[in-house]
């Protein structure tokens, strides 16, 4: 009997401990998941779930949009019906197919977290996993149809493909006069040609980040969490960043140095902004409208894949996560019918 009495009283008091560590792990699981995430992540997140709370305003329901990122409580009441009427919101207001994944992406995913804190029903949770977005081919069928519906398929500036740039330009847009201004245009425009950096990348380098000595680049890649060591002799870039580095680069901190008229430096950093800017300014003296800093890294990978450069030699120096992209690169470098033989 004391013995039956002992297993009970130890069975009710592992129950309790078991709901009280339930509970606690339940307030934090939000943080304990954003913990994983790089800032960049959580800063696309905040965006797509300060559109879903926009969405959800619309249809009545008001949350706030910091709430949705922090607190698993403000989840209570969501519906795969919502969900889904946010992603058909989206396509019918001309969304990108890809910024229409994205965010459905980030609401999902913090949907699933709320279900593992106990807020959100399994049943509805696995009612909400069936709302999909859309494939490359789902696109291109959605799009056509958007288009004779005479919805947009595009809504901000971010355009719609690469604008493709030809071994000649890419020379011309590193042959910059030699002025404080054309030196550091020159670092600018052949650290996204040579070595195919991400804009953000290329605005967080800092002055200790480049060896000169070594002839090397030590750099941060955030949207993969990522440190990597590039060389820089590629293409005469090395030769570059030491005659930036030796007349015009700050003594420390950001290694690029904002201009002002005239074609002088003034303060140490560029935001991404303003060197994307530059870069359509450069584009531009060449007859280039519109070119942008991704394009000069999209035709970084696009000269690599023409040269036959390995996936994974591509994937690593892409900084990206996986074969995917760098495949793509590749599969369009390739003469599609070169294997085709008639005798």
């Amino acid at each position: 009997m004391e013995t039956h009495e002992l297993a009970t009283t130890g069975t009710a008091s592992l129950a309790t401990i078991g709901q009280a560590a339930n509970d606690a792990a339940s307030e934090g699981v939000f943080t304990e998941y954003q913990t994983r995430k790089s800032k960049n992540t959580l800063r696309s997140q905040a965006v797509s779930l300060g559109a879903f709370a926009g969405f959800l305003a619309t249809v009545g329901v008001y949350v706030d949009a910091g709430a949705l990122a922090t607190q698993p409580t403000s989840w209570g009441g969501v519906t795969w019906g919502l969900v889904e009427g946010f992603r058909n919101a989206m396509v019918r207001d001309g969304y990108a197919v890809a910024t229409v994944n994205a965010r459905l992406s980030a609401v999902k995913t913090y949907a699933k977290l709320a279900a593992k804190a106990g807020v959100l029903d399994r049943q509805e949770l696995a009612m909400l996993s069936t709302v999909d977005g859309y494939s490359r081919k789902d696109a291109v069928r959605l799009d056509g149809h958007r288009k004779d519906a005479g919805i947009p398929t595009r809504v901000g500036d971010k355009k719609p493909a690469a604008t493709p740039l030809s071994a000649q330009q890419a020379d011309d847009l590193k042959r910059q006069p030699d002025t404080p201004q054309g030196r550091r245009d020159r670092v600018i425009v052949s650290m996204l040609l040579d070595l195919g950096l991400r804009v953000g990348e290329l605005a967080a380098l800092t002055v200790d980040a480049v060896d000169v000595g070594a002839g090397e680049l030590y750099f941060y890649r955030p949207k993969v969490d990522l440190w990597q060591r590039h060389t820089l002799a590629v293409n005469g870039l090395l030769a570059t960043v030491k005659a930036y580095i030796e007349q015009d680069a700050p003594s420390e901190g950001p290694l690029l140095r904002s201009s002002v008229k005239g074609g002088n430096l003034s303060k140490a950093g560029m935001s991404e902004r303003a060197i994307t800017c530059r870069v359509r300014v450069l584009g531009e003296s060449l007859g280039v409208d519109d070119l942008s800093a991704h394009d000069l890294r999209h035709s970084w990978a696009t000269r690599a894949a023409q040269h036959d450069t390995p996936a994974h030699s591509l994937t690593q120096a892409g900084g990206w996560s996986s074969y995917a992209t760098a495949g793509r690169y590749i599969a369009n470098a390739r003469i599609a019918n070169a294997g085709v033989r008639f005798e």
